[in-house]
């Protein structure tokens, strides 16, 4: 028996899943989440075989609590359930650790069968990321500049194009006022643009923002 824990800020989203997964006789929802806290509370204390993990958190970017669930199990499989098309964070998602990655508009039984993959101990990789994956090595699919972004400055770029001040991102992230200047000034450079709202609408047309 699979035991899975379902985590997503909206409760009809996880009641909807929630019936959707437990159709399948071999999985089991071990438990729900409404947000990062309650992630890490129900890990610590009884544990599961694999996560879903909306990446829209309340607080904390879904990507940021994949990171550091993967420093703390990294054995732990974590399957990204998203809104955003894949060709936008699944790539950024698997680096971190991601096992999988699903968009909401997929077929249920997908997720399904992802949750089974990936406890099985492999990776989730649906067929149209795959071909589009292959495309960009075959140099046929041009990346979007925010690719060039490393994982610590794509998430500083959320959250100045969000609206975020550099003292607030600073304390969020435990890094000085300065660092995140720092950071500002190399994404500006890598994304090509040269204030705040040209960065939040660059975000926006690549579907970056919730």
């Amino acid at each position: 028996m699979i035991r899975i824990l379902i985590a997503d800020d909206h409760p009809i989203v996880r009641l909807g899943w929630g019936k959707i997964i437990s159709k399948d006789a071999g999985i089991i929802v071990a438990g729900e989440a409404e947000n990062a806290r309650e992630v890490k509370d129900f890990l610590r204390q009884k544990g599961c075989d694999v996560v879903v993990l909306d990446i829209s958190m309340p607080d904390m970017n879904g990507l940021e609590l994949l990171e550091q669930l993967k420093r703390e199990y990294p054995r732990l499989p974590v399957i990204i359930l998203s809104m955003h098309p894949e060709e936008q964070y699944a790539m950024r998602a698997f680096k971190l650790g991601a096992s999988g990655y699903i968009t909401k508009q997929s077929a249920p039984e997908e997720l399904v069968k992802a949750i089974k993959k990936v406890a099985s101990g492999k990776k989730y990789v649906s067929q149209s990321f795959a071909e589009n994956l292959l495309c960009s090595f075959e140099g046929k699919a041009a990346q979007p500049l925010h690719e060039k972004l490393s994982i610590r400055e794509f998430q500083v770029m959320l959250m100045i194009a969000s609206g975020g001040k550099p003292k607030e991102i600073a304390q969020h992230l435990c890094i000085s006022v300065k660092t995140v200047n720092s950071y500002r000034a190399r994404i500006f450079d890598k994304v090509r643009v040269r204030s705040t709202a040209e960065l939040t609408r660059y975000a926006l047309e690549n579907n970056l923002l919730d």
